[in-house]
């Protein structure tokens, strides 16, 4: 060790409070600093990652504490115990609807031990971090400052291990899996008196509607999702590469981001944010690398149909040969009515392939001559926090690619990413089942073979064992598609995605070569990700109206909040037509004809945008609701694989239909009492403190970049719920650093008592972005510098 290296390794120790090597002082335990620079952002340092751990759950804790209690009360299966079978479930990490259904789920994966594998599969730095976690998070908890009136003094918060840190980690892993099924896997019992026959009551179309509503972005407006823009050298204006990160996920709940800068000198230094149960940086950056995760395409999950044995609905045949199915009884304690606690047990069924189910989101799948089972290509996914960890320690987009082939850790989602070579990745490379298109039309089922054209989610003939997933010596279990034949794309240009198939991550190069399991090839963007990639590319050829070309981090955190609709932009001319059309100014609507003319002149003089200022951005939001369900769809040029930019066009402004989502779209606004010239802010917000925070952006449908989904009422737009969450820009310019600017929209804490409730939500609502502290002499300086010590002996020094 050199003179300098072994000085620069000496005041790091000291930094953290502990003896230099030559004065090694006897292990008193987990040790961690942790400095608090403007907005509330922890920049936890520590010599160890159990120090790391430690420092991430106390002040995780600290900020979250009770939206973390409850989470833990969820995947422990004691939801039922505390607020009853019949009280709402956790909507972030189940889709149980009631909390009995959730806890059997959760109490299920507790009596199969999966944890314990979990535990001992996970690698040593990762068992730490989980350990320090636990032990940070009992620290807070018993140090008395729980503030939060959401559970203060509650029977159910409680001191966790690092097990519990796992089953969260797990209930993550699962959620596009068997965590989207619970009341399908927990309802299924088998038929008494005379057997169903029909595969399913509601047909194929159905069922194809159903699996969509489960697949993350090809859901609801409330599903997550994100954008994710990387530009390279060649598309970066003044520097080597530009990366804007920007998931959309709930604004509470389990699934709340947290933002941290986590360090352990000389192996690890990465900035960004998790969920705040993650004690790992899930999307930020390095001194080298930036990355981001958008909810992919693939199907992570899959469905068998066994037969039965007749007259045994409880064994099915494999090859001709009877299976029994695996009886569990699953018990979970339950509050009374009378206050007392009481037991409700019941037997659960699974096969070789998985649990059984009884339907896929309210459509109906009989258990009688066959049985339908599910399969999770996540269920032993261990892998998924060393994987993020692998990234935070690259220093390339090549090392990116092969963190994530060398772990094939990431659950459900794409990778974005940039270097400070000015290279820009996408990857597909996550948790996929390996089922081949070759094996799909082998094996698929009558309604599997039409369930997996529309979605990649695959059925498969259980009674076959050459049915069952195919395996890839380069994937680290049996059943998975090894990373090879995942789709990757490194450029120089850019690469995006907006929850879009692979196929389109550049359109200069399209990738083609992976299986539907994966995606569509040549299926159609949603107006978003038409919105992204027509975004790069405009400013990239200086066709957007503005100066130059190219991407400065400045430009690209102005094209987020320009809050630019590409459905305004697609039917602004139809729009027009639409109006000149209705005779005397009145449209029609479900209650009768309605005067149409101010909201004509409204959306006339509208620019297009949903900043808060905009006029006219209400109305058409409610006009595109009311247009998605028309039948056959609004268009009359469908979309065209050769023209996937800007296929479907033209509404059908000719259509009784579309005309009478445009009158019930002024109906709706008349109802909330909202004009329909209503400036956005003044109706789109969020509550703080008892003060309405005015919020830009819009929903996904809208194709805004900015998702932000509020509720809709009869009273109008209610809180929002949903939408950008944390969102980072990060630019490499040569210096030893990157310039990064962040916002966590919602802000760093749940808790209304506490300086970080409602600060950040106040920046997002005016446009403004907190610029990152990164290195030692930023965070030093930081004017609003407060350190916390946290040592082995139990005491806290401020």
């Amino acid at each position: 060790m050199t003179k300098r290296v072994g000085l620069l390794l000496t005041c790091l120790l000291m930094l953290l409070g502990a003896a230099p090597p030559s004065q090694a002082a006897p292990d008193r335990g987990p040790i961690a600093k942790i400095r608090y620079s403007e907005y509330g952002i922890p920049h936890i340092i520590a010599k160890d990652y159990r120090g790391l751990g430690y420092g991430y759950g106390y002040a995780s804790a600290s900020d979250n504490l009770c939206t973390l209690a409850e989470t833990y009360v969820t995947v422990n299966a004691q939801r039922s115990r505390f607020f009853g079978p019949d009280a709402p479930a956790e909507s972030g990490i189940t889709t149980a609807n009631n909390s009995l259904n959730s806890d059997l789920h959760f109490q299920r994966i507790k009596s199969e031990k999966i944890i314990r594998d979990y535990f001992k599969s996970a690698s040593r730095n990762v068992r730490d971090l989980a350990r320090g976690f636990a032990e940070g998070y009992n620290r807070l908890l018993r140090s008395d400052k729980v503030s939060d009136p959401e559970c203060a003094g509650a029977d159910w918060l409680r001191p966790i291990t690092e097990r519990d840190v796992f089953r969260y980690v797990y209930a993550v892993a699962l959620l596009s899996g068997s965590g989207a099924l619970i009341d399908e896997t927990v309802g299924a019992q088998p038929p008494s008196g005379t057997s169903a026959k029909a595969e399913t009551e509601s047909g194929p179309d159905a069922l194809v509607n159903a699996v969509q509503g489960i697949q993350g972005a090809q859901g609801s407006d409330h599903s997550n999702g994100s954008n994710a823009i990387a530009i390279g050298s060649r598309g970066a204006k003044s520097a080597n590469s530009v990366l804007l990160a920007n998931p959309h996920f709930p604004w509470q709940g389990a699934l709340r981001f947290w933002q941290s800068h986590l360090t352990i000198p000389g192996e690890l230094n990465v900035s960004g944010a998790s969920l705040a149960g993650l004690p790992v940086i899930a999307i930020g950056h390095n001194a080298d690398v930036a990355w981001s995760h958008t909810v992919s395409t693939a199907a992570n999950l899959g469905l068998f149909r066994v037969e039965t044995v007749p007259g045994s609905p409880t064994k099915y045949l494999v090859d001709g040969e009877p299976q029994s199915m695996t009886r569990e009884k699953v018990s979970v304690q339950v509050r009374k009515d009378d206050g007392s606690i009481g037991t409700v047990t019941r037997t659960l069924w699974s096969t070789e392939y998985g649990p059984v189910v009884n339907g896929v989101s309210g459509v109906s799948l009989p258990w009688g001559e066959s049985a339908h089972v599910l399969r999770d290509a996540n269920a032993r996914n261990f892998r998924l926090l060393d994987a993020w960890l692998g990234l935070g320690k690259s220093s390339s987009v090549q090392d990116i690619r092969s963190t994530l082939s060398s772990t094939l850790g990431i659950p459900w989602t794409n990778t974005v990413a940039v270097d400070g070579t000015g290279s820009s990745l996408y990857s597909g490379i996550e948790v996929v089942p390996h089922v081949t298109d070759e094996k799909a039309e082998e094996c698929s089922t009558d309604l599997g073979a039409e369930v997996f054209s529309g979605t990649g989610v695959s059925i498969l003939d259980g009674s076959r064992a050459s049915c069952d997933w195919g395996t890839d010596p380069s994937a680290p279990e049996p059943g998975l598609l090894g990373p090879d034949d995942l789709p990757t794309l490194i450029r120089k240009d850019y690469t995006a995605n907006a929850n879009n198939a692979p196929w389109l991550a550049n359109p200069a190069e399209p990738l083609t070569n992976y299986p539907r399991v994966v995606g569509p090839v040549g299926g159609p963007l949603s107006l978003r990700a038409q919105q992204a990639l027509h975004t790069v590319q405009r400013r990239l050829d200086g066709t957007d109206g503005l100066p130059g070309t190219g991407f400065t981090s400045k430009r690209l955190r102005g094209v987020l909040f320009a809050d630019k609709s590409r459905a305004a932009e697609l039917t602004e001319d139809d729009v027009r037509d639409l109006c000149a059309a209705l005779p005397h100014g009145q449209a029609p609507s479900g209650e009768g004809p309605v005067d149409a003319r101010a909201a004509c002149r409204a959306l006339e003089r509208w620019e297009g945008d949903y900043r808060l200022d905009s006029r006219g951005s209400l109305l058409f939001s409610r006009f595109v609701t009311r247009l998605s369900s028309v039948p056959g769809g609004p268009w009359r040029v469908p979309f065209d694989p050769a023209q996937p930019l800007t296929t479907p066009n033209t509404l059908a402004v000719d259509r009784t239909e579309v005309q009478t989502a445009f009158g019930d779209a002024i109906r709706d606004l008349s109802a909330a009492d909202v004009p329909v010239n209503g400036r956005l802010g003044d109706n789109q917000y969020v509550t703080r403190g008892g003060e309405q925070i005015p919020i830009h952006g819009a929903p996904h449908e809208l194709g805004v970049l900015n998702v932000i989904t509020p509720t809709w009422t009869d009273d109008g737009n209610t809180d929002v719920v949903h939408g950008s969450s944390f969102i980072q820009v990060v630019e490499f310019d040569g210096r030893k650093a990157p310039q990064a600017h962040s916002l966590l929209a919602y802000s760093q804490s749940a808790d209304p008592n506490s300086p970080h409730y409602a600060d950040q939500t106040e920046l997002y609502s005016a446009g403004t972005w907190v610029q990152e502290r990164f290195t030692e002499r930023e965070i030093r300086s930081s004017p609003e510098l407060r350190v916390v010590t946290l040592s082995g002996r139990g005491g806290a020094d401020r």
